[in-house]
């Protein structure tokens, strides 16, 4: 990545795109910035020579080039609005939102996500995953409050999250359901305040990069691949297997404890429709991870024989140091507060 110029050009451009969208004092500053990243987004898309990577651009444009164009409508008829003195309408509000959380991949507007996914290299997918919802988030902050509408796409977006990694057997589509849950997750800590969605959003950051650096780092695409990885020893990896249920925010892993903060606020707002929904939901998608980590957690485990001919690919310090957190961080968390 480093070695290869345009790569590293196209990257700042995308960061800096996202920079200029969260930093704009105007709607068409941030539509600019939202066009930025997006035309720096594509040529890294088509960049890693995977099967499916053109289609995946193509159906990124699309989806996004339609949300732009609907952003771009809606702050146009508020500029226009506002300079006529005229009160803007509470669904002008719903068109903006709407088209942020398509850009963002929120049910029901998740159609385009899993399917973008697929076809993308496992760098790639982690930025689709977490630094491209950065500057939607942060923009549908400006209008979010608590009403019907938000209640809906907060429900959808955990329920389609839950339910879509059933039946799936490619890790890609898994992660992508996965990120649509935490969606719904990320809108309600948004509800609460900003806090709440930076920590909630650093917590998915870090759980993320520890399960697709292991998917990257011995390329896997698919369940059943994920048995044949030749571990150097059975402690790493039980806890590289921990990692998808630190990531369903299972306790006593580290993936709880924002869960347990969002679900604490949610109850003292009164909010308790919202924080049953994610908890009953957050229970469904444990049920994939499970799956993905059953053997692996199972004492009469057994291996193909021939695994112990083939040389270890140990992971590198950043991956090992990823998983260490996800499995044990809530532990040294827990430690600090009581001491």
């Amino acid at each position: 990545m480093v070695n290869n110029p345009s790569r590293v050009l196209f990257l700042f451009t995308l960061i800096f795109g996202s920079l200029i969208s969260i930093t704009s004092t105007s709607w068409l500053g941030a539509w600019a910035g939202l066009e930025i990243n997006l035309l720096s987004f594509i040529p890294l898309m088509t960049d890693q020579e995977t099967r499916f990577s053109s289609e995946a651009a193509l159906k990124y444009f699309l989806t996004q080039a339609l949300a732009s164009a609907i952003l771009l409508l809606g702050a146009l008829l508020l500029l226009q609005l506002t300079h006529l003195h005229f009160t803007p309408p509470s669904g002008l509000s719903y068109i903006m939102l709407s088209s942020l959380f398509l850009k963002m991949g929120a049910a029901p507007f998740h159609f385009w996500f899993p399917g973008v996914m697929e076809g993308l290299h496992w760098l790639n997918g982690l930025i689709l995953m977490t630094w491209q919802k950065i500057a939607p988030l942060l923009l549908a902050s400006y209008l979010l409050n608590f009403n019907l509408f938000v209640l809906l796409i907060i429900i959808s977006s955990a329920m389609a999250g839950a339910l879509g990694g059933f039946n799936q057997t490619s890790l890609r589509k898994i992660m992508a359901f996965s990120s649509i849950n935490h969606l719904g997750w990320m809108l309600s800590a948004l509800l609460l305040g900003g806090v709440y969605w930076i920590m909630y959003f650093s917590f998915y950051v870090l759980l993320s990069a520890s399960v697709v650096l292991v998917f990257h780092a011995h390329s896997v695409s698919h369940l059943n691949q994920i048995f044949l990885i030749p571990f150097p020893n059975q402690i790493l990896k039980l806890a590289l297997f921990c990692n998808f249920l630190s990531l369903g925010g299972l306790p006593p892993f580290l993936g709880f404890l924002p869960k347990w903060l969002i679900l604490q606020s949610l109850a003292l707002n009164g909010l308790i429709l919202i924080s049953s929904v994610l908890i009953m939901f957050s229970l469904v998608t444990l049920y994939f991870y499970l799956r993905m980590g059953y053997s692996a957690f199972l004492v009469t485990h057994s291996e193909p024989k021939w695994l112990s001919l083939s040389p270890p690919q140990p992971l590198n310090y950043i991956t090992h140091t990823l998983s260490a957190t996800s499995t044990f961080g809530l532990l040294v968390c827990s430690c600090f507060m009581i001491g």
